[in-house]
């Protein structure tokens, strides 16, 4: 059974010996630095969450709240380890932090940029109900920027 945990002392050292494939690394940071920018955001109200399935970690996450116009949620980074991929966790576990979100109720949508060669990734975030959100940024040229909208009223 999929589900979301926290970091704590017993499992910070699991969280950062993930990893993805070689060819994925220039996707996401590295776990540790997933771990270390939850501690930059802290005053953004950062999350790290740690996917766990059985008992195993099998991926984590970055959320924080943007502080500024417009306000939402900005999911950062989102990594599945490399040998729990294409198994369908990336998937579950995105939409447990999408039903997180929710229930937090702080805003109505979930922002986030993506790499537009990790296709992969888009397809996920488009099975979710992500689409392009049009905001390009200059400075990230070969990325894309979507938008989860987390209630039907919009």
């Amino acid at each position: 059974m999929m589900r979301l945990i926290g970091i704590t002392e017993e499992n910070w050292m699991d969280v950062a010996s993930l990893s993805v494939k070689e060819e994925q690394k220039d996707y996401v940071a590295p776990a540790i630095g997933i771990l270390a920018r939850g501690y930059v955001y802290r005053d953004c109200n950062g999350k790290i969450y740690a996917f766990e399935n059985d008992g195993m970690i099998v991926g984590t996450a970055l959320v924080r709240e943007f502080t500024d116009e417009p306000m939402g949620y900005d999911l950062q980074q989102f990594m599945v380890d490399k040998q729990y991929q294409r198994k369908g966790y990336g998937s579950r576990a995105l939409q447990l932090i999408l039903d997180e979100l929710r229930k937090e109720n702080h805003y109505d949508h979930v922002e986030l940029c993506v790499k537009k060669a990790d296709t992969e990734a888009i397809r996920l975030y488009e099975k979710h109900g992500f689409v392009d959100s049009g905001y390009i940024d200059e400075n990230l040229p070969d990325s894309l920027n979507m938008i989860c909208y987390l209630s039907d009223n919009h």
